[in-house]
């Protein structure tokens, strides 16, 4: 069909060494890459091309059959990305003489709220295990699920972000830690003093409890003195949410940003504190923050709400 082009086998196989070698993606990440990218794969064959002939109508086309199969908008915005990466990329390796994802409108909803919790529905869930971690006697499992806790809120660090942080990360005099994040980049995060203390506890109390030998680094272990798994940390939390409630991680990560540009951080501030790449990712917030506004213009102005009955006549 197409003798002198690069099957999409052999392309997708050289993408993918490219994510891993030289942009230093985690194995997750890539795998992520590769179902997106094999689905776009598929539709092509399906079509009779391939992925380096692909057209801008093409990846509509792409698009517009995930979502007449039911596939939600944050979802497909997330394909296209992959996508967009894709052919960037073939693009500058010469392989491809224009992008088709060039001119793809992105799903109306790729900015969708992220879903935050109310600051004291953190108060409550951060104290709740505070009480376990504070006792004279506390367990270590108890101070390390702390710990976690106050650093996935007070630091907003990713779920996978915590699993690799080491020891020698941690810089307690400064009230800081080197974190890794996407693509292996560095970013220092400040902790705060709830945040340091709990972490402090944990290191002094808890972690020789659960270290072993103390060959480990890594510095969150489970019982048997190893890191903890990404599944692990996600059930932990949602093990610790309050009564109804679901949280994540992420979800606690949002609620860090949240209430930050809610008491007025800039989002320079919280893009660097979030590691994103790109301060539009960060922008969303402000949208957040514009509804935070009208809810309380509403609850607190005169003229907000809309008065269910006439005023009686004085």
């Amino acid at each position: 069909m197409h003798p002198n082009l690069p099957g999409n086998v052999q392309i997708l196989r050289e993408y993918l060494v490219y994510l891993r070698v030289e942009k230093g993606m985690r194995p997750a990440t890539c795998a992520a890459y590769r179902r997106d990218l094999e689905q776009m794969a598929e539709h092509m064959e399906g079509r009779e091309g391939l992925l380096v002939t692909a057209q801008q109508e093409d990846v509509t086309s792409f698009m517009e059959g995930l979502r007449s199969n039911g596939v939600d908008s944050r979802s497909i915005a997330r394909k296209l990305s992959a996508l967009r990466g894709f052919y960037r990329w073939l693009l500058m390796d010469r392989k491809i003489a224009h992008d088709p994802t060039v001119n793809v409108e992105t799903p109306a909803s790729w900015k969708i709220l992220p879903k935050s919790l109310a600051e004291s529905e953190v108060v409550a869930m951060l104290e709740s295990s505070g009480v376990a971690a504070r006792v004279a006697d506390a367990d270590a499992l108890a101070l390390r699920d702390h710990a976690i806790l106050e650093l996935l809120y007070g630091g907003g660090l990713r779920v996978g972000e915590i699993c690799s942080l080491h020891v020698e990360d941690l810089q307690m005099d400064a009230g800081r830690a080197l974190v890794r994040g996407k693509g292996d980049k560095e970013r220092i995060v400040p902790l705060g003093r709830q945040a340091l203390e709990a972490v402090e506890r944990y290191l002094k109390l808890g972690r020789p409890a659960l270290e072993g030998k103390g060959l480990e680094r890594t510095l969150f272990l489970s019982v048997r003195g190893k890191p903890l798994t990404r599944q692990w940390v996600w059930e932990m939390v949602r093990g610790a949410a309050p009564l109804g409630e679901k949280v994540s991680p992420h979800k606690l990560r949002h609620s860090c940003a949240t209430h930050m540009v809610n008491h007025g951080a800039d989002l320079r501030t919280v893009q660097t504190l979030l590691g994103h790449a790109d301060i539009s990712t960060t922008e969303v917030y402000t949208h957040v923050a514009l509804g935070r506004l009208k809810q309380v213009h509403r609850m607190h102005h005169p003229r907000g709400r809309r008065s269910t009955m006439p005023e009686a006549e004085v």
